[in-house]
């Protein structure tokens, strides 16, 4: 997949316009997850560990968040 202009990208990767704020990565520790944001603009990181069912969740949370921006909740 490519955009104009722009490199080629893999399924599900997204392009980066802006300044990133903050980066967060999910970790899987055996049967552990730990998730690990960083705040870009103040260079500190939060780790904390959360439940499998939060995990299965995150789909449906992000996809949530599309509907929200598609919506028009950004329009000020």
């Amino acid at each position: 997949m490519t955009e104009e202009g722009g490199p080629p990208r893999k399924t599900g990767q997204m392009s980066a316009t802006g300044t990133p704020l903050y980066s967060a990565e999910l970790i899987q520790e055996g049967n552990a997850y730990k998730l690990v944001v960083t705040d870009r603009l103040r260079h500190t990181v939060q780790t904390t560990y959360v439940s499998r069912r939060v995990v299965e969740q995150l789909p449906t949370f992000l996809s949530k968040l599309d509907t929200l921006h598609v919506g028009g909740l950004r329009q000020r």
